[in-house]
């Protein structure tokens, strides 16, 4: 039990200091795709065990594809469909342990097994959200969705 809560706050003591790294690269950009591609190289070389970190963003009542690392993915996801786009609808993170297994995923890496997404709001408007994939079933936990989180309401004073 000991081992596991050290290795959590040491996660922690990770997220916050990429948040750190965060700010300190978005604090005098003011472009939304420059600071969104610096957001998801970050995020990619900070986690391990995920294939997909990106952004899609919110034009014309659907999410498109942003700035992101991986393969190529979806370009367009329709509103309440797949991870992301239920997110947008729930105006909620969304943390799937396996993806197979949420109604209506939309496959866009065979590879993925597992998923979180947070929702981008700004100024009570949708933005869009960050996608994060694993090949991994049940990657992410409460540590990764709590900083995660924190990690997109830092982004949000940047965009």
């Amino acid at each position: 039990m000991f081992q596991q809560l050290a290795y959590s706050q040491d996660r922690m003591k990770d997220y916050e200091l990429l948040i750190k790294q965060l700010h300190a690269l978005s604090e005098s950009e003011n472009d939304q795709i420059a600071i969104l591609s610096n957001a998801s190289s970050l995020l990619n070389q900070f986690l391990d065990e995920v294939n997909w970190v990106g952004f899609y963003l919110w034009k014309n009542d659907e999410l498109v594809l942003g700035p992101f690392q991986g393969l190529p993915a979806c370009v367009r996801i329709p509103y309440g469909k797949g991870v992301c786009g239920t997110a947008i609808k729930d105006k909620k993170t969304q943390r799937v342990e396996d993806v197979h297994a949420f109604p209506g995923h939309i496959a866009c890496d065979a590879a993925s097994q597992s998923e979180i997404v947070v929702p981008i709001i700004l100024n009570d408007e949708i933005f869009g959200v960050l996608d994060i994939d694993s090949p991994i079933k049940n990657r992410f936990d409460e540590t990764d969705e709590e900083y995660l989180e924190k990690y997109v309401e830092a982004l949000q004073q940047y965009l």
